[in-house]
């Protein structure tokens, strides 16, 4: 185990985190990190976008956009920053991220912390020259009387900067969120993200995530609102309510979404119901408790188009992208 895993284990996993992000802004800013490791062999085209590997950070590890060229010398293809939202707003009360050592997860309840996202999209602008392909997850905010305005004006904003802009409707972590993963609500607000996208002429893709605790009939409503709405892609999925009953650590009963291995069986059971259902009509981006090259593999064997990792580097550390894109 490197150095760095026990020293962060001392503090308060909040804290560690926002360390975590400070260093790798500052490893960012000094000079140019490594770029994403792999070759042609590992460069996919999804929505138009072409990826030099197929492993993304996923949403919310780098909220606020400060070390988008940090994490992409990590060797990570694609990083996507977010959850941001048209207002700053604090989230939830601490403390509100717990580790599950034994069990190799998380439980965060978080709730779209971020300072804005006028203040990340000036980080992105100001990242001369582009350092690889940026995705932005956007979201409501907490006290929005119009939801799918918020989500409008996030994706307006974000449109110009991004390679692809995320829809996420689906942290357990804001009230009433995810009532926006069912008809109608959810066909007016992909109607009103994909007015919102277009930059000059140019159609930004647009992607959803979704939750992992939909049943099957409420991924076929969510799979088929985002074909017809013109969605370029699904991002299943996210954080879990759910809590297998073989989760040993002590933290594991607090309120919020649970990421990591425990998430692993069930986002594979989503990812393969998402194909099913989809049939090829729509990429499918797998997340939720990758943390292998094996799992990885497994994942784009069973019909995802690109991952994305979060929790396993709490566990495995800054090196696992670049280990994964290695042992595909």
């Amino acid at each position: 185990m490197a150095w760095y895993h026990p020293l962060l284990f001392t503090l308060d996993a909040e804290r560690a985190h926002a360390l975590t992000i400070a260093m790798l802004e500052a490893w960012g800013k000094a000079g140019t990190p490594l770029s994403p490791p792999g070759d042609e062999r590992h460069a996919v085209t999804v929505a138009g976008i072409r990826f030099p590997n197929p492993v993304g950070l996923a949403a919310g590890v780098d909220k606020d956009a400060r070390a988008i060229r940090g994490f992409l010398g990590l060797g990570f293809g694609f990083v996507e920053v977010g959850t941001l939202t048209p207002k700053p707003q604090p989230g939830n009360p601490k403390p509100r991220i717990f580790r599950l050592p034994e069990d190799r997860g998380v439980v965060n309840r978080l709730g779209f912390n971020n300072g804005g996202i006028d203040a990340a999209l000036a980080r992105v602008a100001a990242l001369t020259p582009r350092p690889g392909v940026i995705g932005i997850n956007v979201g409501a905010n907490k006290d929005s009387v119009d939801r799918i305005a918020d989500y409008a004006t996030a994706v307006a904003k974000a449109a110009p900067l991004a390679d692809y802009v995320t829809i996420n409707i689906s942290s357990p972590n804001t009230p009433g969120l995810r009532d926006l993963q069912s008809q109608p609500e959810l066909g007016e607000l992909i109607a009103a993200s994909d007015a919102a996208r277009h930059v000059g002429g140019k159609r930004v893709p647009l992607f959803l995530k979704i939750a992992p605790d939909l049943d099957r009939a409420g991924l076929e409503v969510a799979a088929r609102a985002a074909i017809d709405g013109g969605i370029d892609a699904l991002i299943v999925s996210n954080t879990t309510i759910s809590r297998p009953p073989t989760l040993r650590s002590a933290k594991a009963g607090e309120t919020g979404g649970l990421s990591g291995a425990p998430l692993a069986p069930l986002a594979r059971a989503k990812l393969a119901e998402a194909i099913a259902i989809t049939g090829g009509a729509i990429p499918v981006i797998s997340a939720g408790g990758i943390g292998s090259a094996a799992e990885a593999r497994a994942r784009l064997d069973a019909g995802a188009s690109l991952v994305q990792l979060y929790s396993a580097l709490v566990y495995e550390g800054p090196g696992l992208a670049r280990r994964i894109v290695a042992g595909l």
